[in-house]
């Protein structure tokens, strides 16, 4: 029967695309208006017909639905009074649960409670939750920063798995930003992602940028890393960037609004053809993403609380083969068509 084979067909993409579950419920009532009008006077009885089912057959399917979903709700505000919640603090303030979270954080000289706070209030968003954005992701959540985007247009493949932590075998087909969005919700539930299952394209960069405090750069393809190094220069947003390949990897805090260099400084122009692999190309260790991926969320925990000294007119370069780690000093480029080069 056509009726509810589309009912069969909206749980079941549901499901598999990780739409929430008021998405799902709204995409069945939607469905059972169309059923409904379909057996309507007004309609062709061909219609009726070929969708199946009569007009009080499914009018009553609704109105059981409308009384599950009714008492549904009704049950969780119920065990919402006789459970009590985590505890919540005032907008700015730590619950007690909170400061147990994040106490050894509180006890670091450098961070304290004042830091702690200033992650609690600040936006991130990170661009690209695969190999880079999965450990960056993650220790991000885990550090307490406040609001936490992430745009990514992937779904999750098997191949990902050997590297991308923030991913699992059991969410494989699903959009990787909704993946993200599971894992960092189950390690803190204090935080708030906002997941954007889209490609970041001009057409919307700036808009999306302006709403963060600091953005995380962690895509494997020179079109995404020039425009998103363009949006920050314009905007004067703070730019954490990284690649890896094979065994390498780097990292740069880009941030001419505070003297540094923007990325296109360092890198004026994209290397030939074939003469960056990427990971699908050349292979990539498993662990070395975890490693860069991990000092991005560290270049932004300092960088959001003060703490130490960043990579701002430094690029940190990583040679996990042989264990060496190098840092050179970068500076802006005079004429630098991304930033000006401080002109």
């Amino acid at each position: 029967m056509i009726g509810l084979l589309g009912f069969a067909v909206v749980f079941g993409a549901g499901r598999v695309l990780g739409w929430p579950g008021r998405w799902v419920w709204l995409a069945a009532w939607g469905w059972l208006v169309v059923l409904l009008l379909a057996h309507s006077p007004a309609m062709p009885a061909q219609l009726g017909d070929f969708v199946g089912g009569d007009l009080r057959g499914w009018f009553l399917l609704g109105v059981l639905a409308a009384v599950v979903r009714i008492y549904r709700a009704g049950l969780v505000r119920l065990r919402g009074r006789v459970v009590a919640p985590v505890a919540e603090a005032p907008r700015g303030a730590f619950s007690p649960v909170e400061l147990d979270r994040y106490a050894r954080h509180i006890m670091l000289r450098e961070i304290g409670g004042p830091g702690q706070k200033s992650l609690k209030a600040a936006r991130v968003l990170v661009v690209g939750a695969g190999g880079l954005g999965s450990p960056a992701l993650m220790y991000l959540a885990a550090s307490g920063v406040g609001v936490i985007g992430v745009i990514d247009g992937d779904v999750v493949e098997g191949s990902n798995l050997q590297r991308q932590i923030i991913h699992a075998d059991a969410r494989i087909g699903m959009p990787k930003v909704f993946s993200a969005e599971i894992a960092m919700k189950a390690l803190n539930p204090f935080i708030e992602v906002r997941p954007y299952h889209r490609r970041f394209e001009a057409a919307f960069a700036a808009e999306l940028v302006a709403e963060y405090d600091l953005v995380l750069d962690g895509t494997d393809n020179f079109d995404t890393r020039y425009l998103v190094n363009r949006v920050c220069a314009a905007a004067g947003k703070p730019l954490i960037a990284a690649a890896i390949t094979q065994w390498e990897g780097q990292i740069g805090v880009y941030d001419p609004a505070a003297g540094g260099p923007c990325f296109e400084c360092v890198f004026p122009e994209r290397p030939a053809p074939g003469m960056v692999p990427s990971c699908a190309e050349a292979g990539v260790a498993a662990p070395l993403p975890g490693v860069i991926g991990a000092m991005m969320a560290m270049e932004a925990v300092k960088h959001l609380t003060g703490a130490g000294e960043g990579l701002t007119g430094r690029l940190l370069i990583h040679d996990a083969l042989y264990a060496q780690t190098r840092v050179i000093g970068v500076k802006r480029r005079p004429g630098c068509a991304a930033c000006g080069g401080g002109a």
